[in-house]
């Protein structure tokens, strides 16, 4: 239970500090902060025994609201027989309210009049902002993560249980601490500025303007286009994060396995070469098509002789939006040679349930292929699925044959497109690639620091499960970029691995100007790297080896034969 709180606690700082948060920072800084300002001396200096609770008012309706409205928000509105984006617009609408009660004081008492026989009568528009913060949570829409993802998956299931309330409230913490501290910034500026302090006035109007001003731009999707713009800053440490064993395994992500899906796991995630992982599970609990012939349902037996590519997003997702472009040029491109795409819409909110706000996504961003609507995260779940946006590419027989979670890796998927198409059809005439631009935020042009221990293990490639223990391995016939596998037998531990024998290597896929290994003991290691080899002694503590070193960045393989008594720990690179 501590580490799903840890989990979520780290997965919602992230997400605080994402452009995800951009859009609500303004209504935080004024409405949240400077308007909760206290009353200072002519020097700005703080009365004595003065308060001003209205900064954690706002962020703990936030985070309330946002914990409640996405575990329970669907199962409520449900049993309501309300649409799945009521709480949504309502949400707006309070905003408005606010916004306009903020602007017209006369409409600010009569928003208060119903409240006037109770103590506390000031709901959202001035001293409380406690109602402002509810509305904040039931508009919020955080980056896409496996935390979200567990948490949406469970509140969509209604498999609601003590580990997802403490993951669910954590991650809303986590969330609500940057915003947070930016709502005291506001409220310090707003006692220390003296243009604030002698202007309450005007900044109660510009704090309504702004609330109003989010409202619309909500209505019409400005955020989206907002966070399109700007590069996420956090992706870096989100991946690291993401791909830990350790948090997937913490938050189940790899859902129930089955024999349908169990041998997905044979796939790697964006492998450069076509790879072998199963027949496709099955579309299962779709509600509802469109895009189709009649908004029939389609299944994938009856798509049996094309290349089928199953993309898993969500409509107001930003990591989807950047990377729909790509979908939709190559369904456009390549459908008269034998591709079809599915989109499998599977929401994160329960606003995304609603098929006619999925119907206008799918038309802002040109999607004529066929659309599932996944709202009971039915298929997701059968594909054991953790991102979005996710992509399965399936050959002519049915078989999955790539798998790419994230965003990223559309030039290796869309020659992996063409290659299955030319094998269902030697005969088939392609055009030429799409030329769509990769808006992935940029992770860094190196290969990411790979861990060899089995708690902190990234990338490793092996057929083998890279657990604790002794065990004998080998290297697979193809290894991907940026990654790694072993030979010979090993001992695995929790930090590095140590050779036991005389045949133990580690090769590696890499694209660095620099590589480096962490290594410890006593003993040498030999390298063979592009046909050269290089005997390093290593002594000591665990300290950084100098592996290769070159002038400008650039792809290679590496093989590393460890001696006898060295711990190998990690690869670094730059």
């Amino acid at each position: 239970m501590f580490t799903l709180a840890l989990i979520g606690l780290l997965g919602g700082l992230i997400t605080g500090i994402s452009p995800c948060i951009l859009p609500v920072l303004p209504v935080i800084f004024l409405s949240g902060g400077v308007q909760g300002a206290r009353p200072t001396d002519e020097k700005g200096k703080v009365l004595a025994r003065a308060q001003s609770l209205r900064p954690y008012l706002v962020i703990a309706g936030l985070v309330v609201s946002f914990s409640l409205f996405t575990l329970l928000g669907s199962l409520l509105l449900a049993l309501l027989n309300l649409p799945q984006d009521f709480l949504r617009w309502a949400g707006i609408v309070v905003l408005v309210l606010i916004g306009v009660g903020l602007i017209v004081p006369k409409f600010q008492h009569i928003l208060e009049k119903p409240f006037s026989k109770i103590p506390q009568k000031n709901v959202g528009t001035d001293r409380s902002g406690f109602g402002l913060g509810i509305a904040l949570g039931a508009v919020y829409v955080p980056c896409a993560g496996p935390v979200l993802a567990a948490i949406t998956v469970a509140g969509s299931t209604g498999q609601i249980g003590a580990d997802t309330v403490v993951l669910t409230l954590s991650f809303a913490i986590g969330a609500a601490i940057p915003l947070l501290v930016f709502a005291l910034a506001g409220r310090r500026v707003g006692e220390r500025v003296k243009t604030f302090r002698k202007h309450q006035s005007a900044i109660r109007l510009t704090g309504g303007i702004v609330m109003i001003a989010l409202a619309i731009g909500l209505v019409f999707n400005v955020p989206q286009l907002l966070q399109r713009l700007v590069p996420d800053y956090t992706s870096a440490i989100q991946n690291q994060i993401n791909e830990s064993d350790e948090v997937q395994e913490a938050l189940n992500l790899g859902g129930i396995v089955t024999d349908e899906n169990r041998d997905l796991d044979k796939c790697s995630n964006g492998g450069a070469e076509l790879e072998s992982c199963g027949t496709a599970p099955e579309l299962t609990g779709i509600t509802e098509w469109f895009n189709t012939t009649d908004n029939a349902a389609v299944s994938l037996d009856q798509l049996r002789g094309k290349v089928v590519l199953v993309d898993f997003w969500a409509y107001s997702c930003i990591n989807c939006q950047r990377s729909l472009p790509h979908v939709t040029a190559w369904y456009d491109a390549y459908r008269d040679a034998g591709l079809e795409v599915i989109g499998v819409h599977a929401p994160e909110y329960a606003f995304e349930k609603e098929v006619n706000n999925v119907q206008a996504g799918a038309k802002n961003f040109g999607i004529d292929y066929p659309v599932a609507i996944d709202n009971n995260l039915s298929t997701w779940t059968n594909y054991r699925n953790r991102y979005w946006p996710a992509s399965y590419l399936i050959d002519a027989d049915g078989t999955v044959r790539h798998i790419k979670l994230g965003e990223g890796g559309y030039e290796t998927t869309e020659k992996h497109i063409r290659d299955l198409l030319t094998k269902a059809d030697p005969d088939v005439t392609l055009p030429a690639a799409t030329d769509v631009a990769d808006d992935t935020p940029d992770n860094g042009a190196t290969t990411p620091e790979t861990y060899l221990g089995s708690t902190k293990k990234v990338n490793f490639a092996g057929e083998e499960k890279y657990t604790k223990g002794q065990r004998e391995y080998r290297f697979p016939d193809k290894l991907p970029k940026d990654a790694f596998a072993l030979s010979g037998e090993w001992d695995v531990g929790t930090q590095s691995v140590t050779p036991i024998g005389a045949d133990a290597s580690v090769r590696l896929n890499y694209t660095a100007s620099e590589v480096r290994m962490v290594l410890a003991g006593e003993g040498s290691v030999t390298l063979d790297v592009n046909g050269k080899t290089k005997v390093i002694e290593v002594t000591g503590t665990p300290t950084s080896y100098l592996l290769v070193e070159t002038s400008d960045i650039e792809t290679g393989t590496l093989d590393v034969k460890v001696g006898a008594g060295v711990e190998a720990f990690s690869f670094t690179f730059g």
